[in-house]
């Protein structure tokens, strides 16, 4: 679907005479972060017109080298304390300007990350990550199309309220599993239905949502689109979502596993590749490759995303917690094969013809978008490149597979996987690579210092 064509889209004129109207008044202007955070300034719509749209906006270097805590990380190459925390400049691409209908008289703008001396990207900056990648496939005269299913749980709490409780004894909206229920989707539309209508108003098209299989857990699909509008429409979900939940006084998570007794919140990321002019799908073909008819281009992609999944599992799983979700009969995989249709598998095929598609369900509600549709196509078109074939299909219940190879039980596991992979080093650069590398082990070791809950309820009396 053309941008044109999504309603909530805004052009630079029309955003103009509406800041002169004082329909809008302010303008976030945002990035994604390393967490996949919208981060920025909230810039008054004459400022934004008049000069952010020739010069641009400056932000400190650090947001790309800081922890969830905002807490400036020691260790990076990219900048530190000794370099000063300088700027980098924010450019707002104006093909994602729309409106942020769920907020008064607001503007959004996604920007990609320059830096300040030159005229370049910032590589390290996720949506640069994507970019690259995009760059590489249409140089093969390839268009990347995806979709992220993205669930989420829903609480009775609202945000203030969770902290209080120090995020324990929370209670979800729903007490008992609500896969594809409507009666209990009623009881949750009064927060679901005003995401799916201010998404849908505000340029990011939704299909529909429905129960999830835990209490109080949803899934919101999006209209899929040319990966990297993809994934500015899955942060923009994410963000608003949380916002407007916090409008009507309850509280939802991404979070891949937020509670062991209750399924994980998934990213049901889907691929296809199609021709330069994202007319013709070149998934489709005229061999028969398991129950579907797929072109060799299919096969190849297939092949080298089973292949680097172990390698590039950070960007799909980046938090200790994340890996809390991989159980068995959990409906996310944990052994790494491919079937028809198969939710078992952690590679489903979906469709025929023009719909013919990859779906992996190891990705969490937690990933960042960017890192995730950036891994899974650098894989898929290494597949393309050096040909590389796909096991045989795989047919039952991959649950009880013993011979299959294992999606990373840990973030320590996949670190050592992706630190060990030369062809992602080459891929997305020596640099990236480190710098990424860097932001996972902090995250585990910030996890390693902390005594939980769980520990002290089993040995503070008993050990």
């Amino acid at each position: 679907m053309a941008p044109s064509q999504v309603r909530g889209i805004l052009d630079v004129e029309t955003l103009k005479q509406m800041v002169a109207d004082e329909r809008i008044e302010t303008v976030l202007t945002v990035f994604p972060d390393i967490y996949g955070r919208l981060m920025g300034k909230r810039i008054t719509g004459n400022y934004f017109v008049n000069d952010v749209l020739d010069h641009a906006i400056h932000a400190c270097d650090y947001l790309l080298a800081c922890d969830m805590e905002m807490d400036p990380v020691p260790g990076y190459a990219f900048t530190s304390w000794e370099a000063g925390y300088g700027d980098f400049r924010l450019v707002p691409d104006l093909k994602t300007l729309r409106l942020a209908s769920w907020l008064d008289k607001t503007a959004i703008v996604l920007c990609d990350v320059y830096n300040e001396e030159k005229d370049e990207l910032v590589e390290i900056a996720p949506r640069s990550l994507l970019r690259k990648q995009i760059e590489r496939a249409a140089s093969n005269g390839y268009v990347a199309m995806g979709g992220s299913e993205l669930e989420l749980y829903v609480f009775k709490d609202s945000y203030e309220e969770a902290a209080r409780k120090k995020y324990v004894d929370l209670e979800p909206i729903g007490n008992y599993i609500e896969d594809y229920h409507i009666f209990q989707g009623t009881k949750e539309e009064f927060v679901i239905g005003a995401i799916r209508r201010h998404l849908d108003r505000s340029g990011i098209p939704v299909e529909f949502s429905k129960g999830e299989w835990g209490p109080g857990q949803q899934e919101i699909n999006l209209r899929y689109a040319e990966f990297l509008e993809m994934a500015d429409r899955h942060v923009l979900y994410k963000h608003a979502a949380k916002e407007i939940a916090l409008q009507q006084g309850c509280a939802i998570t991404f979070m891949a596993k937020w509670d062991e007794r209750y399924a994980g919140s998934g990213l049901h990321l889907h691929a296809s590749l199609w021709d330069a002019a994202g007319k013709k799908a070149l998934f489709p073909g005229t061999e028969q490759f398991g129950p579907v008819h797929a072109s060799l281009l299919f096969r190849w992609f297939l092949g080298g995303w089973m292949a680097h999944i172990r390698e590039i599992h950070p960007f799909y799983a980046p938090y200790p917690s994340s890996y809390k979700r991989y159980r068995a009969g959990s409906f996310a995989p944990t052994g790494i094969a491919w079937s028809y249709d198969n939710r078992t598998a952690g590679f489903r095929i979906l469709g025929h013809g023009s719909s013919l598609r990859i779906e992996c369900r190891a990705p969490g509600a937690d990933a960042n978008p960017y890192l995730a549709f950036a891994a899974t196509l650098a894989a898929g078109l290494d597949g393309i490149e050096r040909q590389i074939e796909p096991p045989p299909i795989f047919e039952g219940d991959a649950y009880t597979a013993r011979d299959l190879p294992h999606v990373p039980h840990s973030l320590n596991e996949a670190v050592q996987e992706m630190e060990k992979s030369a062809w992602a080093r080459e891929t997305f650069g020596e640099a990236v690579i480190e710098h990424y590398l860097h932001f996972f082990r902090t995250e585990q070791r910030k996890f390693d210092e902390v005594v939980t809950s769980w520990e002290r309820a089993r040995y503070f009396e008993r050990a």
